[in-house]
């Protein structure tokens, strides 16, 4: 299809805003009444099952998306990506994370060159790196053994270790215990500032994570990191081979920061920054949780790419969730998503899903750089679950908008836990507490009042309005092999709303600009004329300048 022919002119497209207005009018409570629906509308695959039956969707809609998959050569592109295809236009490359995850020995060529073994050369790094911190041999400048690690990073580069840090560190094996690892990435050095504080130079050591190597906060974070060292240990040419460890595509660029050869990892253009915790920027997830446990998080993830290479469109669980997302989104015109994990270990979840769905999603411009006349990417925010019911649940049960929902609980924990009596019987009791929780809430945003003794005399501030739709995720345990495939469902769930919307989910160009006007502001706060600034913002470089009294800003 040409791209001067907009997703919107297609009949499939006309057929499902048709569709639309008939499911809009009609209760979400009676399209899910239907017990047989239900059945149809539950999948699984593994360990991972999504349920759908909540969602205001019936059959025809269902088969109309499909459909409109295929007419926007879903397949095709599917096969594209996976293979090595260009499937970025505007920086003509692909986009191969699931690369990354493919087990040693398996074939795959971009431009002509193996791709494998490139691949499981960078983890073999990533491996030898763990080893000698875990055994104590990587040791600092008085002798002593690295205690502390510090992963500076930004966006891609922190979100998503510090996700998965945090969500599996009970897998952390014994050689691991002692171990602190820690993450900064705000540009005020806020997070530096107070972490430095606890730390001592001797047996500390920091992973500078950065595509390009010059990204502006991070690379002020590791400087001010080496300025720290340099206060403990005048000598940098040796400080830096044993307090730094780069994490980049730019082996130059590492080079040229002092980072030695044998302290680089090495990355690639074609993993996107908010894919890449697979690569050797999961360097502080293999640090938490181990080799062994990372390379079930990768087998996890790899056993998705499988299911989304070879299942059927109407039985693929990564492209049903991206249809879903896409119905609500643009054809049902909800424009806030909330992602609902019931489980505490999944808390930073939701702010790795709005990096990785808004910056790919969040475009107006179609692949041929036309504006596009439908929704695409929703807002998206969350929290774990059981917290957000006394927040801003309020909002989604008795708010004006509509709200879709995604609830993800595992279902078996604490079955296996070196916990034992009454202790342990009351942590199993309060995780069937948070599933009922979980469950409770589904029913209440789809039915409403109907969940309850509501009389016609109720007033309303007591009434309860449902027809919110969601979708429940279940995995019967949350490990790092789960893990690894429900990270894996939404970056094909991202891929697979992006095709149907005709955008190019791997760049990111809505950033960029930002990041160059301020460096125009730094100029203008140092003293130096900022060209073309506009009267606001003259008026505010004033005021910073009055309070700083100098007349050069802070």
């Amino acid at each position: 299809m040409s791209t001067a022919t907009s997703r919107s002119d297609l009949p499939e497209w006309k057929r499902l805003e048709e569709i639309a207005r008939r499911l809009t009018v009609e209760p979400l409570g009676r399209i899910a009444a239907d017990p047989e629906r239900a059945r149809r509308m539950l999948f699984r695959a593994g360990p991972l099952c999504l349920d759908f039956s909540k969602q205001r969707l019936d059959a025809e809609a269902l088969k109309s998306l499909l459909l409109l998959a295929e007419k926007a050569g879903l397949p095709g592109k599917i096969r594209d990506m996976l293979s090595g295809g260009v499937v970025n236009p505007t920086e003509g490359r692909p986009a191969l994370h699931t690369a990354l995850r493919l087990p040693l020995g398996a074939e795959l060529r971009v431009d002509g060159a193996p791709v494998v073994d490139e691949v499981h050369e960078s983890l073999s790094r990533v491996a030898s790196v763990v080893e000698r911190i875990h055994s104590r041999q990587w040791r600092g400048f008085s002798g002593r053994a690295i205690q502390d690690v510090v992963n500076i990073g930004v966006g891609g580069s922190d979100l998503g270790p510090f996700m998965a840090s945090q969500a599996l560190g009970e897998f952390a094996p014994s050689e691991a215990e002692g171990l602190r690892i820690h993450f900064v990435s705000s540009i005020d050095g806020t997070q530096l500032a107070d972490l430095l504080h606890t730390l001592r130079p001797e047996t500390t050591l920091f992973i500078i994570s950065s595509k390009s190597f010059t990204t502006i906060d991070t690379m002020a974070n590791a400087n001010t990191a080496l300025q720290w060292m340099l206060n403990a240990a005048p000598d940098a040419d040796m400080v830096i081979p044993l307090h730094f460890i780069g994490v980049s595509t730019r082996p130059d660029r590492m080079t040229a920061w002092g980072i030695p050869d044998c302290n680089q990892i090495r990355f690639w253009d074609w993993v996107g920054g908010r894919f890449s915790l697979w690569s050797a920027i999961g360097l502080p997830i293999a640090l938490k949780i181990g080799m062994t446990h990372f390379r079930s998080m990768l087998a996890g993830a790899h056993f998705v790419d499988n299911h989304f290479r070879q299942q059927p469109l109407e039985s693929n669980l990564p492209v049903l969730l991206g249809l879903v997302g896409v119905w609500n989104a643009t054809f049902l015109d909800i424009r806030a998503h909330a992602v609902l994990p019931y489980d505490g270990r999944l808390k930073y979840f939701p702010s790795y899903l709005a990096q990785l769905e808004m910056e790919s999603n969040g475009k107006s411009v179609d692949t041929g750089g036309q504006p596009i006349d439908y929704h695409t990417c929703p807002v998206l925010w969350g929290e774990v679950g059981s917290n957000a019911q006394h927040a801003f649940y309020q909002l989604l049960h008795q708010g004006t908008q509509m709200v879709s929902s995604d609830f993800i609980a595992p279902v078996r924990r604490y079955g296996l836990t070196h916990h034992d009596g009454e202790a342990h019987k009351g942590l199993q009791q309060q995780h069937q507490l948070a599933l009922a929780n979980c469950l409770a809430q589904t029913r209440v945003l789809m039915l409403g009042n109907s969940t309850a003794d509501i009389r016609p005399d109720t007033p309303g501030f007591k009434r309860y309005r449902g027809n919110q739709p969601s979708t429940t995720i279940l995995l019967d345990e949350l490990n790092p092999h789960t893990f690894g495939m429900l990270i894996a469902l939404y970056e094909h769930k991202v891929f697979v709303m992006s095709v149907l919307w005709d955008i190019n989910p791997f760049d990111q160009w809505g950033v960029e600009l930002g990041k160059k006007i301020a460096m125009d502001m730094v100029e203008a706060l140092q003293g130096r004329p900022a060209a073309d600034t506009d009267a606001s913002t003259q008026q505010l470089l004033a005021e910073i300048s009055r309070i700083t009294g100098d007349g050069v800003g802070p």
